[in-house]
């Protein structure tokens, strides 16, 4: 069990180093042979749209590609678990290749739904991080992978519009928008 209670996100995480050594080449030399693993952090947004009933049959490999797009995210903007890099231009394009492997092992699946929504997912996350909202960005993590694992709905596409607004009830809605995901499993 990882050190936020998740018992999948340690293995998740380990399946991810072990994907980005098999690809060789430079990404494969970033790769820490031990990180933070979600340390402090609640569950991460791989387990949470691989709980869902779209992943189901798929739980495995839907947890390992939203663990690479979140990667790739923590590298433009947080705490990564897994690669490490210390220069900024670097990071970025270490954390472009980690979107870039999640999204293409996603569409592999043949669920373009899920790309489109982990697509806007990394676009309104970029967003709030560029305001300075830094709760609303994960807030839209979470509901982008709940979203993936239990399929949109109409009051995720209304919080999603509210951040592109710049709204400031974005982050109510999608925190209700993840809410009524989770309620309605």
């Amino acid at each position: 069990m990882s050190a936020t209670g998740d018992p999948a996100t340690g293995s998740a995480l380990q399946s991810l180093r072990e994907l980005l050594r098999s690809e060789g080449g430079l990404i494969a030399a970033l790769v820490e042979t031990a990180g933070v693993d979600g340390v402090g952090r609640s569950a991460s947004p791989a387990s949470i749209a691989a709980q869902g009933p779209r992943a189901a049959g798929s739980r495995d490999e839907y947890e390992l590609l939203v663990e690479a797009i979140y990667e790739g995210y923590l590298l433009h903007y947080g705490t990564p678990r897994v690669v490490h890099v210390a220069e900024a231009d670097l990071r970025l394009l270490a954390g472009d290749r980690l979107y870039a492997i999640g999204l293409a092992r996603l569409v592999a699946l043949g669920d373009t739904a899920a790309v489109a929504e982990l697509a806007d997912t990394i676009t309104l996350s970029a967003l709030a991080q560029g305001a300075g909202s830094y709760q609303l960005a994960d807030a839209v993590w979470a509901a982008g992978a709940h979203a993936v694992g239990w399929g949109g709905s109409e009051e995720h596409a209304r919080a999603k519009e509210l951040v592109l607004a710049g709204a400031p009830d974005a982050i109510e809605a999608m925190r209700t928008s993840s809410a009524g995901a989770a309620a309605s499993s």
